[in-house]
């Protein structure tokens, strides 16, 4: 269940972490482009990867004949619409932070005014004290409506939290580096911005 944020697996990787000197995990890293591994005695070794919290929001509104009775709908996905722009404009690539909609959904029929609406957000960040700031600003703009008469909801589906690198793991890293190197593999080490279990054990 790792794609999903680790929800039934986590307390167990966690505890294990507790009782371990280090961890590997075997999440797949990415060669430089234009290198490969076999030709080119390299390997990448991925020292640090960002967080991440899948969330999804719920967009309530009024059902509304569209011809005869439009005055009396309120919209959810006018409502949405509003937000998305908001909340995309979170990204801020300098910090490495990045904000995507990537779904979203509503609607009864096409001659109503939309009782109700939805999306799938997708946050990444590098650091673990950006997680909060970042979580409640998406929530705020989600929350407070835009047309008057809607409400939303926001919830987190799957969360994971990042690999940051710290001393303990560099050292790791140079120790690894200096074994390939004894069979003639040169190691670099890269940041992703992808997520990975290695998260929850570098936390423990």
């Amino acid at each position: 269940d790792e794609e999903i944020g680790s929800p039934s697996s986590r307390p167990i990787i966690e505890a294990a972490a507790r009782e371990s000197r280090c961890v590997f995990n075997a999440e797949p890293s990415r060669l430089p482009a234009g290198t490969e591994f076999a030709r080119d005695h390299r390997q990448s070794i991925t020292s640090g990867r960002k967080g991440g919290v899948f969330m999804r929001a719920e967009f309530l509104g009024k059902a509304a004949h569209s011809g005869a009775n439009y005055q009396m709908g309120v919209s959810a996905i006018v409502d949405l619409g509003h937000k998305i722009p908001q909340l995309q404009g979170l990204t801020d690539l300098e910090r490495g932070i990045t904000v995507n909609v990537g779904l979203i959904g509503g609607g009864q029929t096409v001659n109503t005014v939309a009782p109700h609406a939805w999306c799938e957000i997708d946050l990444r960040y590098v650091t673990a004290a950006q997680r909060d700031e970042l979580v409640g600003a998406i929530r705020a703009i989600v929350e407070t409506p835009v047309v008057a008469g809607s409400s939303a909801t926001l919830t987190i589906k799957g969360e994971f939290v990042p690999l940051e690198t710290t001393p303990d793991s560099a050292m790791l890293f140079e120790t690894y580096r200096d074994a390939a190197a004894g069979f003639g593999i040169t190691t670099i080490a890269e940041f992703t911005g992808g997520c990975a279990d290695s998260g929850f054990t570098a936390a423990q």
